[in-house]
C-alpha cells in the first residue's frame, strides 16, 4: 500500500517556464547591475534566453542546484565568495519566483484529493527549503505539505536519495510505500536509489521518451496520480 507521496515543485506542481523565466530573468539582471551585455552572458551561461525568457535543455537551473549556478556566475561577476553568492542568490530567486510562481491549474484539486484519500503528501526540491516555502505560502498549500525539503535543508540534493529516505522515516513508512512524482531524470533516480516508486509527469522540460529510461510510470500530468495510485492499491 502506497502510504505517501512525495513531489518535486517545478514543472510538476508548478509550470516551471512561465515561474522560472521571468524569475531567472530578474535574477540575472540583478546580478549584472545594469550591465546589459553581461546579463546576456550570465543568462547564456546557465543556457536560459534572456529575451524570450526561455531554458535550454542543458540549463542548470532546470535541475541543478543554486550552489552551482553561484560557481558559474561568480567567475563571471568576479565573486570568488562562493558560499555568500550563493545565499544572495537564494535570496532573490526565492523573491522572484514567489513573486511570480504559477501552479498548474489541476494542482490543487489533486492534492486535496489524496489528502482525502489518507496519503501523507511531501515536497522534495533542488530549490533553498526557503524558497519552497515562500512559493508554498503564496499558493496557499503551506497546510496540506506536512514534510518540505530543499537542497539545503541537510538531506542532501537529488538525484542522491537522502529527501525520500527522510520522508519516508518522517511519515513512518518504508521506502517502498512512498511515490516520488517529478519531471525530471534526478527525480527518478532519487527514487530508485532509495527504493521507492518513481512516477515520472511530462509537465516539465524533459520528454517521455527520456523518462521512460529511469521512471516506473510515466504520465501526461498529476492529474492522472489519483488513477495511478488507485490501480496500483487494487493490485
Amino acid at each position: 500500500m502506497i502510504k505517501g507521496i512525495l513531489f518535486d515543485k517545478d514543472g510538476t506542481l508548478i509550470d516551471f517556464t512561465a515561474t522560472f523565466g521571468p524569475a531567472t530573468a530578474a535574477v540575472v539582471r540583478t546580478l549584472a547591475k545594469g550591465d546589459s551585455k553581461l546579463a546576456y552572458s550570465l543568462a547564456e551561461a546557465v543556457d536560459f534566453h534572456l529575451d524570450d525568457q526561455i531554458f535550454g535543455e542543458t540549463s542548470i537551473v532546470i535541475a541543478g542546484t543554486v550552489a552551482q549556478q553561484a560557481q558559474v556566475w561568480g567567475k563571471m561577476i568576479n565573486r570568488h565568495d562562493t558560499a555568500v553568492l550563493t545565499n544572495e542568490i537564494d535570496i532573490l530567486f526565492a523573491r522572484y519566483a514567489t513573486e511570480f510562481v504559477t501552479p498548474f491549474s489541476y494542482t490543487s484539486d489533486v492534492i486535496d484529493r489524496l489528502i482525502a484519500s489518507g496519503l501523507a503528501i511531501g515536497l522534495a526540491t533542488n530549490d533553498s527549503e526557503i524558497g519552497a516555502r515562500n512559493q508554498l505560502e503564496k499558493m496557499g498549500f503551506t497546510s496540506r505539505f506536512g514534510f518540505v525539503a530543499g537542497y539545503d535543508s541537510g538531506h542532501g540534493p537529488k538525484p542522491e536519495p537522502g529527501m525520500v529516505s527522510a520522508f519516508a522515516r518522517h511519515i513512518g513508512a518504508q521506502p517502498h510505500e512512498v511515490v516520488m512524482v517529478g519531471d525530471s531524470s534526478h527525480d527518478m533516480q532519487s527514487a530508485k536509489a532509495a527504493g521507492s516508486l518513481a512516477v515520472a509527469v511530462t509537465t516539465g522540460m524533459a520528454t517521455a521518451n527520456a523518462l521512460r529510461l529511469h521512471a516506473d510510470h510515466v504520465l501526461n500530468g498529476i492529474g492522472e496520480l489519483p488513477d495511478l495510485i488507485t490501480l496500483l492499491h487494487a493490485n
